[in-house]
């Protein structure tokens, strides 16, 4: 299923995409949970309650597509876990090693927008750069969980835009404060639930597109540390949850890297789109 958070008369409301409408969950199926995360800890029967309203929806219960106003899929309350470097070609242009074990680092939910929502340059720099991901979306509890079992936890995928504000984030060996100023970093359109797609979200094009233009093209085979690997070693030492999110790095191809740079600016527009899940499109405003 593509399950997608949308804004109804100003309440987070879930519904199911099917044919190019959606169906409203909320008057599908009263009973079932009204956000996607509450519908992931109900498990696997609620799931099969969803696909089941979907196929049968009443008139009264689609919604069109055009018009819609998104949300990220997933209300970012949990944990937003991000890794750095975790493609070669992005490791090779960057001034750092090709790293032996994740690089990991946290993203706030302050700084995450939606599915055409703008992504806001900040008025303290210029230099605001794209970074197309493979987002994992945790569906069960998991500690200590061996990597052969590792997929068995994840609930689906989608799509990040980690946005970077670079000259911040290189201020310091740290990056919180570059990947965390307001509004800088997207997610969505859809959660893809993990049966409609290969194991781990494996051999996915990923492209990154700014104005039209072609920016980073890759495949998720290309990733250094993939989510089955990734989820046996964040667990070594920390519980994931459901609903708790694993932005999954980005290829080669980011614009400080480019000579000269290339930076997003107001009136750009950024387009993610991955084999199988979507396109995240924000258009960039200015604080």
């Amino acid at each position: 299923m593509r399950m997608i958070t949308f804004d109804k008369a100003g309440t987070p409301t879930l519904g199911v995409e099917r044919a190019g409408e959606l169906v409203d969950l909320s008057v599908a199926v009263p009973d079932l949970p009204k956000d996607l995360k509450s519908l992931i800890v109900a498990g696997e029967a609620a799931f099969e309650r969803a696909k089941a309203a979907v196929a049968q929806s009443k008139k009264e219960a689609v919604v069109p597509l055009a018009g819609l106003r998104y949300r990220p899929p997933i209300a970012l309350t949990g944990k937003i876990i991000c890794l750095g470097l975790n493609y070669v070609s992005h490791a090779a242009e960057s001034p750092f090693d090709k790293p032996t074990y994740p690089v990991l680092f946290a993203r706030f939910p302050n700084s995450i927008v939606g599915h055409n929502e703008p992504l806001i340059r900040p008025s303290v720099s210029i230099q605001f750069d794209y970074e197309g991901e493979l987002v994992c979306v945790i569906g069960r509890r998991g500690y200590r969980v061996p990597r052969e079992r590792a997929l068995s936890i994840v609930a689906g995928y989608s799509i990040f835009n980690d946005g970077s504000i670079r000259d911040y984030q290189f201020k310091t060996p740290q990056w919180t404060i570059g990947k965390n100023f307001d509004k800088t970093g997207s997610f969505g359109p859809a959660l893809v639930t993990a049966d409609e797609l290969p194991p781990g979200a494996s051999e996915l094009k990923l492209q990154t597109r700014l104005n039209g233009a072609t920016m980073q093209s890759a495949s998720t085979e290309d990733m250094i540390f993939g989510v089955a690997e990734t989820i046996a070693i964040i667990t070594e030492c920390m519980t994931l949850e459901p609903g708790d999110l694993l932005v999954m790095g980005t290829p080669g191809g980011v614009g400080f890297a480019r000579k000269p740079p290339i930076w997003m600016k107001p009136g750009d527009v950024c387009e993610i789109e991955i084999d199988g899940i979507g396109i995240l499109r924000n258009p960039i405003g200015e604080a």
